[in-house]
């Protein structure tokens, strides 16, 4: 990888964002995009492995637990001040993540402790009703 590569995810100005169905074949095309988006932004293959893991994760909970029929999920990639940024935003703002213990009761929440090991800082935030966007953040390596 070059500098200019590198230089490229550091610039306030890239950014990604795009509506998708909230259903599986919506999350999987989440993933999808965001690889070949980190691809062609030269982000760093240990950093999007990572970001992959993660949109998939929150893509996957925005179609499962955010959606609301007719309504679409956003992602958007946004690199920025030495990092790439995830967000995933639904319709579903009373429905908050959180962490589940690694052996709590349920198929649900478990997903979360993915994101809490890969990214480096991750979030929600609410608004404007009824939105809330579940985002994680990933450090850049220094060019």
């Amino acid at each position: 990888m070059n500098q200019q590569q590198i230089a490229q995810v550091h610039c306030p100005t890239s950014h990604f964002s795009v509506l998708l169905s909230p259903t599986p074949r919506g999350a999987r095309l989440a993933r999808l995009l965001a690889v070949e988006w980190m691809r062609d932004h030269g982000v760093p293959y240990g950093v999007r492995e990572a970001a992959t893991q993660v949109v998939a994760e929150l893509a996957t909970n925005a179609a499962t637990h955010g959606r609301v029929a007719g309504r679409s999920f956003r992602l958007a990639l946004l690199g920025h001040e030495g990092a790439l940024r995830i967000e995933v935003t639904d319709t579903r703002g009373e429905d908050l993540p959180r962490l589940q213990p690694p052996f709590a009761e349920g198929d649900s929440g478990r997903g979360l402790l993915l994101v809490e090991a890969l990214a480096d800082r991750w979030g929600t935030a609410l608004g404007p009703v009824p939105r809330k966007t579940v985002w994680a953040e990933l450090d850049l390596p220094h060019p």
